[in-house]
């Protein structure tokens, strides 16, 4: 449980926020002190039920009811939703604000919210649904030790967190681990292909790849190794498993990595100008 039960609204009831707030809540959160507003009724109710955290339709009633903003809209609604804010709630400069919209930069909130706000953006990925995320965070020179510290824990909650430098290092984190999942389910698609292909049906061929997987990752974490040591721990000189590696390296899979992640940096490079 965080240290700090600070009261916390989340603005929007994606995913995202559901997994977080069940993180935060199976962690010891104290339920009474989340707030979340959504437009439609279905997900509040869920959250209501299962959570019991307090719900609205009213994004105004739980800011102003908080001490934490989480701002969990969709980039092209931010700057209404902002703007809304601003008219509404009156003491914004006294809340902590985060986001975990993709592409928008802190100086973009400064003109939605107010040059006074203190923020925190944070990039969670896909796998934050099932508590094995990895969230990138980066905060402007306002935000105090003390609120890092409760952003941590709270992201915690649903997997690992990694605090950036700046905003062009959470560019590079998105292009790695936001983007990373896509490349290991094309990856792992790729293998289940092969396996069907040599006579396995769909089903055996993704139990036998996925299971693979979660098996490397587990060992790489339980590891002191280098990740291209622990290659070399699996592959047996002229054996099998070097005869396969020897293809990935013959197509440069280095570089084919290489390329996917500046692609997908330049990308959220481009992305933060649209708004």
């Amino acid at each position: 449980m965080t240290t700090q039960t600070r009261k916390i609204a989340f603005i929007g009831a994606g995913n995202m926020t559901q997994s977080i707030v069940g993180g935060m809540v199976s962690s010891g959160y104290p339920s009474d002190h989340i707030f979340v507003s959504n437009p439609s009724a279905g997900k509040l109710e869920k959250m209501a039920q299962s959570l019991n955290v307090h719900t609205s339709h009213d994004n105004a009633e739980i800011a102003n009811a908080a001490d934490v903003i989480v701002l969990a809209v969709k980039p092209q609604l931010m700057a209404d939703v902002c703007a809304a804010l601003t008219e509404q709630v009156s003491n914004l400069a006294d809340k902590l604000i985060v986001t975990i919209a993709a592409g928008i930069r802190i100086e973009k909130y400064r003109s939605y919210l107010g040059d006074t706000i203190r923020m925190v953006r944070v990039m969670p990925n896909t796998p934050s649904l099932v508590g094995k995320g990895m969230s990138g965070l980066v905060a402007d020179d306002r935000v105090s030790d003390d609120d890092k510290a409760y952003i941590t824990e709270a992201f915690d909650g649903v997997g690992e967190t990694l605090w950036v430098a700046d905003e062009d290092e959470l560019d590079i984190l998105g292009a790695v681990a936001g983007s990373g999942p896509a490349y290991f389910f094309e990856f792992m698609a790729s293998l289940q292909k092969a396996a069907v292909n040599l006579g396995f049906d769909r089903e055996k061929a993704r139990a036998m790849v996925q299971q693979t997987a979660l098996g490397a990752a587990e060992m790489a974490i339980a590891s002191e190794l280098e990740l291209e040591d622990l290659r070399k721990q699996v592959t047996s000189k002229g054996g099998s498993t070097a005869k396969g590696v020897e293809q990935y390296q013959a197509h440069d899979l280095d570089k084919t990595s290489d390329d996917a992640v500046k692609a997908a940096v330049k990308r959220n490079q481009e992305m933060a100008k649209l708004f």
